[in-house]
């Protein structure tokens, strides 16, 4: 009963005082919670050292020293780690270039190797060299300087009387893009243009000489008598094998063309320039009959600078023509069959190394020879 009063009276003191019990239940929490914080603080987290040293003592190694943790993609001392891609970032400049490049050919060179090394097209070379090469590749030489334009067009040299539209209009160019010509050092305000000055005509161009119509062709015709020009002479011819032109040239070499790729190009160039060394067998292309046989020096000086060179007529229409050959083996109106050898490859004529200058001909103009053999 004494216990159940005592009970009965803490309760109501409760009901009484409740606001005053809270209060200082949460002061307790809060003093407990500030005490273990302290503890801990004492023996974990302090790092403060034992000694400070002081502003004008020198640091030793172990100071100047800390080892870093590897990072790598989880690390486990940082917990994580960023990737970063590098960027490179290069400054390309938009300018032009404006030189004109004197270049000296060399043994082995060809137009198309040295165009393609200056990024322009070989009739850009043509049209700015017609003194020495007379639009012709094959007059190319070993210690020959060439004029090279920095783009493709024409360099044309000012004369008296000239305007712009004049000369734009005389190579089939644009007025603005010879204004707008950075090597031109023209102004745009009043461009006037002294009499001997060279000039860039960026995109210019100009008619080439057409070979095809200097170039000996004879065929056996559907009588077997053959036509040709004065100085080779008329080759009377009988009937003969005929066939398709399917044979790779030059005989156990590589299917390689000169430095430059593939230099067919109508009207100046006529066919192909495939490496090859001095001695080399060359080999009729097809079945047909040797129509010419033309030792270097036996017709007019032009020659297109072929040297010794065959044509082979195949009587379908079709002829080949295998130029700067070393030795000839074939005769006129001699029969032959694909893969017959008929000379050896050389360097006669206009050539600046070994090579072999062939050509499929048809119907009276020329055709890629990479259509047919490769």
């Amino acid at each position: 009963m004494e216990k159940k009063n005592i009970l009965t009276k803490f309760a109501e003191f409760l009901k009484n005082n409740r606001f005053n019990v809270i209060s200082w239940g949460v002061t307790a929490l809060v003093v407990a919670a500030l005490t273990g914080f302290g503890f801990w603080w004492i023996q974990f987290g302090s790092t403060a050292p034992t000694s400070i040293p002081k502003p004008t003592d020198s640091p030793t190694a172990s100071q100047l020293s800390a080892e870093l943790p590897t990072l790598t993609a989880n690390n486990s001392a940082l917990g994580f780690s960023i990737g970063r891609q590098l960027e490179l970032k290069t400054n390309i400049t938009d300018q032009a270039n404006t030189s004109i490049t004197q270049y000296q050919v060399t043994m082995g060179d060809s137009l198309f190797a040295i165009a393609k090394q200056y990024n322009i097209k070989p009739e850009t070379i043509l049209y700015s060299n017609k003194a020495s090469l007379n639009d012709n590749p094959e007059n190319l030489k070993p210690g020959m300087t060439l004029t090279i334009p920095p783009v493709d067009g024409i360099l044309y040299t000012w004369q008296t009387g000239d305007t712009l539209q004049k000369v734009a209009d005389k190579f089939k160019a644009k007025v603005d893009d010879i204004l707008n010509w950075p090597g031109n050092n023209l102004d745009l305000t009043n461009p006037q243009i002294a009499p001997g000055t060279v000039v860039m005509v960026p995109g210019g161009q100009r008619p080439l000489i057409d070979w095809t119509q200097y170039i000996p062709t004879i065929s056996r015709g559907s009588t077997g008598a053959g036509t040709g020009t004065s100085n080779i002479g008329t080759a009377q011819c009988g009937a003969g094998p005929s066939g398709p032109v399917s044979v790779w040239p030059i005989q156990g070499e590589p299917h390689v063309l000169s430095p430059g790729g593939n230099d067919y190009i109508v009207p100046t160039h006529l066919g192909i320039d495939i490496l090859a060394h001095t001695g080399d067998t060359v080999v009729a292309a097809g079945n047909g009959v040797v129509v010419i046989a033309a030792p270097m020096g036996s017709i007019d000086a032009d020659n297109y600078g072929y040297g010794n060179f065959i044509e082979i007529d195949h009587g379908n229409g079709y002829a080949t023509v295998y130029a700067h050959l070393s030795v000839i083996y074939a005769k006129v109106c001699q029969p032959v069959y694909a893969g017959q050898a008929i000379g050896a490859a050389g360097a006669t004529g206009n050539a600046t190394g070994p090579h072999l200058h062939f050509e499929v001909r048809y119907g009276g103009g020329n055709k890629d020879p990479w259509d047919f053999v490769h």
